[in-house]
């Protein structure tokens, strides 16, 4: 039971109750006061992803919850962000279904794996994947005009082109690892 209640564990679960705040300022009438608000939940929220991860290693308190769990918060984080800014005319509908097909994809892998045992957790391409996510969010979250950043919403969308581009090299680079246990499974 302790392990379960662990600094890391609970910090993948504040992120995930935090995801249903950012689904209600999304819906709102959108304002520069919303849009910071917004940006402070999304911000917190993708914070406790690098803390979370840092602590574990750090005090040897990692879990296989918190192995399994980690990644699942990070796309559902992740994945609410994006289909939210697709009505607010932020980024196209096809990058959004590109990378949460991919996120599914690679979820299934890893619960495949699973069966077998093991957990994987997420490769380094996997992580700069999700930094590059979690920038260019931030920087379509953010209300236009507040700290005049040229170009502001066209540099969030390069990051997350950027980010679609080693979502799926990092989906290939998954799979070509584990492929022999994806081929034993599938007999």
């Amino acid at each position: 039971m302790k392990q379960l209640l662990s600094v890391p564990n609970m910090l993948t679960g504040f992120r995930l109750v935090l995801i249903p705040v950012l689904i209600v300022l999304f819906s709102v009438k959108q304002t520069t006061g919303i849009e910071l608000a917004t940006f402070c939940v999304f911000a917190i929220a993708a914070g406790t992803d690098f803390v979370d991860g840092y602590v574990a290693r750090k005090y040897d308190i990692e879990t296989v919850l918190g192995k399994l769990m980690d990644p699942i918060a990070d796309k559902a984080l992740v994945t609410t962000a994006l289909i939210m800014l697709i009505p607010l005319h932020k980024i196209p509908a096809w990058v959004c279904l590109l990378i949460i097909c991919r996120e599914i994809i690679v979820t299934g892998f890893r619960g495949l794996v699973a069966t077998t045992g093991k957990v994987v957790a997420a490769g380094r391409i996997g992580k700069i994947k999700s930094n590059f996510q979690y920038f260019g969010l931030g920087f379509l979250i953010f209300p236009l005009g507040v700290l005049q950043v040229p170009e502001q919403y066209r540099i969030g969308r390069m990051l997350i082109y950027a980010s679609l581009v080693l979502a799926i090299w990092s989906g290939i680079t998954y799979f070509y690892k584990l492929r022999r246990i994806f081929l034993e499974t599938a007999r």
